[in-house]
């Protein structure tokens, strides 16, 4: 499925364009849609390369997503120093309760 279309949809449009333009023009249609998306591309890609020149020229930082993922992987690896020690209590705890019940057995 692409775009939200069918296999089916997308074969009745390609018939119908065939009928409206023929197949000897569909060789141009597809290199000016070619070419068009190359086009949308490469403004797309000037786009971002004008905001991170800008951003660094600016001392932006633009990579949020990466500092978001810093700031919760300090936030687990601290957690973590808190839970460990309790876990280990409660592992000793659980040992100590079930050690004479798989004695007695």
């Amino acid at each position: 499925m692409f775009l939200f279309i069918s296999g089916a949809e997308i074969f009745v449009i390609l018939l119908i364009v065939v009928m409206l333009f023929g197949a000897d023009k569909l060789p141009e249609i597809a290199r000016g849609l070619g070419k068009g998306m190359r086009q949308i591309k490469d403004a797309t890609n000037d786009i971002k390369r004008e905001i991170k020149n800008s951003a660094d020229k600016n001392d932006i930082d633009i990579d949020a997503v990466k500092n978001i993922r810093k700031e919760i992987s300090k936030v687990k690896d601290n957690f973590d120093d808190y839970t460990k020690p309790v876990s280990k209590v409660k592992d000793t705890i659980v040992d100590e309760i079930t050690g004479p019940i798989k004695r007695n057995k």
